[in-house]
């Protein structure tokens, strides 16, 4: 018997926990779900007979060391921050941990012990970063393979709500952490934060204040036309993924159309700043706190939407203001969050706005572009769209839960039964990983389609 403990069991570990489940007979394995909240594991795990739901807290040390004694292998569906003191517990007892979390630097540090102690610490095995490694270096390793040269790479990735449930301006709603969505772009204190990623050979570098004006147009078979931003860090992939000739590296963000152009009037703003307080924000209003952030002009005559309009060089009626509108920005209401930053502020209305109701669907789009020279063909230049769209089922069975949890679920397995033998810290980019995850996420649908030029 095989004993798994999986620590965190929000929104984004409902597929995970039932496909443990589903598969904890034939394996004959018994789960731990650990969360802050008892209830919400035991909620996740029901009566099954192969579950056992607890309250944990990963702060308590003597937890800690209680609850990985008992097992084979822990998941940490925590924060990225929370992930470190797990592993190193996992270091002292020798246990494997998956996690779907970019691998920090302290992570890393940790490759050289965790070889020596013989265990595996898979990371990035979610969505983005996860599916997006196994299906890219499929095909890369197959056009090497093949003795093509990859020209231009090229990645781009939404969590967004499903076409049928897309009924407000925005074309947009909440399908992962909210608080993520509204500080995109920004670095960790600071809203100074830079995306780079490589264009005719070229680095280009393009800072926080413009990155959601920089954005190009991407087509995806049967859905149209979406819009697309560039991530923070484009060139790094490039080692990962053995692209160091290429002339075109670029990884970036779905959004519907006009959604980046709305978004960037907060950004212009100031109301994705979560550096400062706004004075007493409990008892400011809306208006009040958007009048605050416009420049003074002489007179008192127009009325607010049109001196934003204005300060955004918007017409009044422009798809833009009829989106800041339908948030709610220009009310008189009061805010009524006490000792609140700007993007405190933004999350708390948005939290009220974008909500996914309670029949809505959510939909995971992606879609990579390669370019590479074909030896067979005097190096001609051929093009390869491999694509990724999967819709969820309800509330629970979303597409960010199946698409983040079923890698998770199926490297597990595949570790557990001694088929990834791999020891220190890895991420997901290799044939011994990705040919039987991807193999295995087609039985849930979840499949590229590929078309090649």
């Amino acid at each position: 018997m095989k004993n798994i403990l999986l620590i965190g069991a929000g929104r984004s570990a409902s597929t995970l926990i039932k496909y443990l489940l589903d598969n904890s007979q034939q394996e004959n394995w018994k789960i731990t779900v650990g969360d802050i909240s008892r209830e919400l594991a035991k909620q996740k795990t029901g009566n099954h007979p192969n579950a056992h739901a607890i309250a944990f807290d990963v702060n308590s040390e003597q937890q800690r060391v209680s609850e990985i004694a008992k097992v084979d292998l822990v998941i940490s569906m925590l924060p990225a921050t929370m992930h470190l003191s797990v592993a190193k517990e996992c270091l002292k007892q020798k246990k494997n941990l998956v996690t779907a979390s970019y691998v920090s630097k302290q992570m890393q540090d940790l490759d050289a012990e965790a070889k020596k102690a013989g265990v595996i610490f898979l990371n990035e095995i979610g969505l983005d970063p996860g599916i997006d490694h196994l299906s890219a270096m499929k095909v890369i390793d197959d056009v090497k393979a093949k003795g093509g040269t990859m020209v231009t790479f090229k990645s781009y990735c939404g969590g967004l709500v499903a076409p049928e449930s897309n009924d407000n301006p925005w074309g947009y709603k909440f399908t992962w952490n909210p608080r993520a969505v509204v500080m995109a772009g920004q670095s960790g204190d600071s809203a100074g934060a830079t995306a780079q990623y490589l264009e005719n050979g070229e680095i280009k570098y393009v800072p926080y204040t413009r990155l959601f004006s920089n954005v190009e147009t991407i087509t995806v078979d049967k859905l149209g036309k979406f819009e697309a931003y560039a991530n923070r860090d484009s060139l790094s992939y490039m080692e990962l993924y053995g692209l160091h000739d290429v002339k075109n590296m670029l990884r970036g963000t779905l959004r519907q159309p006009g959604f980046c152009r709305a978004w960037d009037a907060f950004i212009q703003l100031g109301l994705t700043d979560d550096n400062c307080k706004v004075s007493d924000s409990e008892n400011t209003t809306y208006s009040e706190l958007i009048g605050s952030f416009l420049p003074s002009s002489p007179g008192k005559g127009g009325s607010l939407k049109r001196k934003l309009a204005k300060f955004l060089h918007e017409k009044e009626n422009s798809p833009v203001m009829k989106k800041l509108d339908w948030v709610g920005i220009l009310k008189n209401q009061k805010i009524g969050l006490k000792d609140s930053s700007p993007a405190e502020i933004l999350l708390d209305l948005l939290m009220k706005k974008w909500s996914l109701k309670p029949h809505d669907k959510d939909m995971v789009v992606m879609q990579h572009e390669f370019e590479y020279k074909d030896p067979s063909q005097k190096s001609k230049v051929k093009r390869i769209t491999s694509s990724l769209v999967v819709i969820g089922d309800d509330q629970v069975n979303t597409a960010m839960s199946k698409t983040v949890g079923l890698p998770l679920g199926i490297s597990t397995k595949m570790i557990l039964n001694g088929k990834i033998n791999l020891k220190g810290v890895h991420i997901p980019t290799v044939k011994e990983i990705y040919d039987p995850v991807l193999a295995e996420l087609e039985n849930f649908g979840i499949r590229f389609i590929e078309k090649h030029s």
